[in-house]
């Protein structure tokens, strides 16, 4: 477990917290301005289900910052599966990827979720990940910005 100031402590999710990590998602989804309408009303079992697959199948590990032993966010880690056949040495290429960095509204910008995400990217390192990516929110981008990450050149259309 890890100490920070303002009694603050990050440590790992235990499998019965996935539906808070869920709910997590869904809540971050939803500040993002996507209404209920546009998600799926199955997205609990959804989201239940990736975790399981991504658990087996990838390192996933999810962990949650706690005030005063009261969970008020979270992040969820795991390999990266990949937009193509990865055919590099993972010596070579290995990436990692973080999702989900939620931190309820009247606990943010108290350095929370750089806790978090510096804690994502500790685990990743130490599986062995030779580079780490996520998908940024505008709000999230000055978080990453401020531990390394760096604007990509990804490229979208709309269609």
């Amino acid at each position: 477990m890890t100490q920070t100031e303002k009694n603050i402590s990050i440590r790992e999710a235990s499998s019965q917290e996935d539906s808070l990590i869920a709910q997590h998602s869904y809540q971050m989804w939803q500040d993002l301005g996507f209404s209920d309408e546009a998600i799926n009303p199955e997205w609990l079992e959804i989201t239940l289900e990736f975790i399981e697959q991504a658990r087996q199948n990838l390192f996933y590990k999810a962990f949650v910052a706690e005030v005063d032993n009261i969970v008020v966010g979270s992040v969820g880690c795991q390999l990266f599966a990949g937009l193509y056949p990865n055919i590099f040495k993972a010596e070579y290429r290995k990436f990692g990827y973080i999702w989900g960095v939620y931190v309820e509204p009247f606990h943010r910008r108290q350095g929370i979720a750089k806790h978090l995400t510096k804690t994502a990217i500790a685990y990743l390192k130490e599986i062995g990940c030779t580079r780490v990516i996520l998908n940024a929110s505008p709000l999230g981008k000055p978080v990453y910005s401020s531990v390394g990450f760096s604007e990509g050149n990804a490229m979208e259309l709309d269609v």
